[in-house]
């Protein structure tokens, strides 16, 4: 069995910043041989006393050598390729995704076209569980920032809710980046409630040879027992509501591995400062610091409440992380619960007046439209009336 060096040298060197980053390292001196030790803390953005102690464990297990510059040895190769999973990886195409210089067209034309067609036969949405589809391109960009995150090669990436087929993103970026290998150390597991997405993403893996495992998790109970400390990143578009947000991020958490420095990707609505302000609350009392904000990242198609786009959160665990959700949640946590909105629309066809929303038979506008109007049969309404149910507790 080949030696973990990463977990041995984490133990030798006090590294507040976790394992991950010595394994950025390795993967700096593999795509730039004769790499000079300053260049390295540059890249890892570490002091150079640090990265010069790393240096020096790595060479005395034999994994790096100092030979016009810092290289690896045999040992090292292999140790990147079998145990880290580099195997038969597209250097020019890493290259050209990690510095941010690669193109649609030329690079992943054939994958946004693949992706386009299966995002285009993906179930309805279900607005009652606030979903909302992502574009592809959106779907594709997210897994590269993964790359970009050195948590994408040969680790267990976790999808807490995946409408938006992030997974399927995930799966074809990896055949992509290894075009000669058929089996990936790569795995990503994907928990959601709907079956139909389930069933949806399962057939795209059978059908692609896609690393993906399906799990039916009501996100309102606890983690199974297989599914926690096994993850080395997460993604989340959880419901745009606070309680939403905490407790799709405590599952994520949950299925964590307990390092520090692993990523979290929050997708989110653009919101106020004073709501931003109470969601980066959330984030500290979960013990989860914010790398990156980038905003307008995710396009959604047919959202027009959000202004079809959203924002990104990159954030990683530190020390302090954990969940703030240990057992059932019984909250509201979808936006049709926090307002419980009754819809009267008129039919065009006959006049016939029809209630959706709140504890009526249609949930949502749309299944009335799939199912026609219950007198005539007709599929064009008019919204007459809106209404908001009050709790028995509001006045």
């Amino acid at each position: 069995m080949m030696r973990n060096y990463l977990e041995e040298i984490r133990q030798n060197v006090n590294l507040d910043e976790g394992q991950l980053v010595i394994e950025q390292m390795l993967h700096e001196v593999y795509f730039k041989k004769g790499i000079s030790t300053k260049e390295l803390a540059r890249k890892l953005l570490l002091p150079l006393p640090l990265v010069a102690a790393i240096k020096k464990e790595f060479i005395k297990l034999g994994v790096l050598k100092q030979d016009r510059g810092v290289r690896l040895t045999p040992e090292g190769k292999e140790f990147i390729e079998e145990k880290l999973g580099f195997k038969g990886i597209d250097y020019r195409l890493y290259d050209r995704f990690m510095d941010d210089m690669w193109d649609w067209e030329t690079d992943l034309g054939e994958e946004l076209e693949i992706l386009t067609k299966m995002y285009d036969a993906r179930p309805q949405v279900d607005v009652t569980i606030d979903q909302s589809k992502c574009t592809p391109e959106t779907g594709l960009q997210r897994a590269i920032l993964c790359l970009q995150n050195n948590t994408l090669i040969g680790k267990n990436i976790l999808c807490v809710g995946d409408d938006d087929l992030i997974s399927v993103a995930i799966g074809l970026l990896v055949k992509k980046i290894f075009p000669r290998e058929k089996r990936y150390l790569t795995q990503v597991h994907v928990i959601d409630i709907d079956e139909r997405i389930l069933k949806y993403i399962t057939e795209l893996a059978r059908l692609e040879n896609l690393p993906i495992q399906c799990h039916h998790v009501d996100l309102r109970k606890s983690l199974p027992d297989e599914l926690e400390d096994k993850f080395d990143c997460f993604f989340t578009d959880p419901p745009y509501t606070l309680q939403g947000m905490s407790l799709f991020l405590s599952r994520g958490i949950d299925g964590l591995k307990k390092e520090v420095g692993l990523p979290i990707f929050l997708s989110f609505a653009h919101k106020s400062p004073d709501v931003t302000l109470i969601m980066q609350k959330e984030f500290v009392k979960m013990g989860i610091m914010i790398s990156e904000i980038i905003p307008r990242f995710n396009e959604y198609e047919g959202a027009e409440i959000i202004g079809n786009t959203g924002q990104i959160f990159v954030m990683k665990t530190t020390k302090y992380t954990k969940s703030r959700i240990d057992d059932t949640f019984e909250d509201p946590i979808y936006t049709g619960e926090m307002r419980r909105t009754v819809r009267t629309y008129k039919c065009k066809g006959c006049g016939d007046l029809i209630k959706v929303g709140y504890q009526r038979d249609f949930k949502t506008i749309e299944k009335l439209k799939n199912n026609g109007c219950p007198v005539c049969k007709g599929g064009n309404f008019d919204l007459i009336d809106k209404t908001v149910v009050k709790r028995n507790n509001e006045n």
